[in-house]
């Protein structure tokens, strides 16, 4: 199965669904990386602060595919914002994982109370500009955030990867990134700690097109134009989670998973506007 392509705002391109990899940590964790990628995953994202870029990196290199053909990401963590931390925590980044660039490096958190998100995105331009990455990007940022970022450096990044599902559908969010050419990324794209894998407006969709409700909710991260971030261990899921090209769901079906949003829908319970990440 080929996987789609979305295009970013620079040009570049991932695939319709990246492969998370939080938690996934030490042997076990090469281990489901090659797996994903040996199912046909494309893209896979990962993070100075999940501890597994080592990981990451051993999985592509045993993967037996050209270093070109997988999509890798990382992200700086909070505690590494001032500018020349920001460059040298890159540098980092790399060397852990054992490339010569990532293909998206994200700033994980804007961290607002500390304040220095701008000056940790001047260090990814510079990186950019130094051949360490392709793209950057950033996590759980607010329009406000987004918007400082453009008026200080004149850059918006190519995606925002936010938390995002069907009990927290993000409308306010999507609908600026939209406006701006910002691609939406969706973690914890089947929710987190909650009931939604078994709500009966999605039971009554998945029954009815012959789907789980897992791929019922990442073909609904799709058709709104998000690349959801699933998370599987197991092949079976790998598979399931990336089999979601070959259906659609109708007006009907979005309108009912729309009115599933719930006021504080969030899961992780970390809100981007006062949430300190280190």
């Amino acid at each position: 199965m080929t996987m789609p392509q979305i295009t970013l705002n620079d040009g570049t391109k991932i695939p319709a669904i990246v492969f998370g990899t939080y938690k996934l940590n030490g042997a076990s964790g090469v281990e489901a990386m090659k797996g994903a990628i040996d199912v046909g995953y494309t893209g896979l994202d990962s993070a100075f602060n999940y501890e597994n870029e080592g990981a990451l990196g051993k999985a592509l290199r045993e993967s037996g595919h050209k270093r070109e053909s997988i999509r890798i990401a990382s992200k700086l963590p909070g505690r590494h914002h001032a500018y020349d931390e920001a460059l040298a925590t890159i540098e980092e980044s790399l060397y852990r994982t054992g490339v010569d660039y990532y293909d998206v490096y994200f700033i994980h958190w804007p961290n607002p109370k500390v304040g220095k998100y701008v000056e940790a995105w001047k260090a990814l331009i510079e990186a950019k500009k130094r051949g360490y990455v392709q793209s950057i990007a950033v996590c759980n940022f607010l329009p406000e955030h987004l918007q400082r970022l453009l008026d200080e450096t004149g850059v918006l990044p190519c995606i925002n990867q936010i938390e995002l599902h069907p009990y927290f559908p993000q409308d306010e969010a999507r609908a600026w990134h939209k406006q701006h050419n910002i691609v939406t990324q969706s973690w914890s794209p089947l929710g987190r700690g909650n009931d939604i894998l078994t709500n009966p407006v999605l039971e009554g969709i998945a029954k009815r097109v012959e789907r789980s409700v897992s791929q019922v909710i990442l073909r609904w991260h799709h058709q709104l134009g998000c690349v959801p971030l699933p998370k599987a261990s197991s092949r079976k899921h790998q598979i399931e989670n990336m089999s979601i090209f070959d259906f659609a769901l109708t007006d009907e079906d979005m309108k009912a998973i729309a009115t599933l949003a719930r006021p504080g829908g969030r899961t992780a319970n970390q809100d981007p506007a006062v949430y300190e990440e280190f």
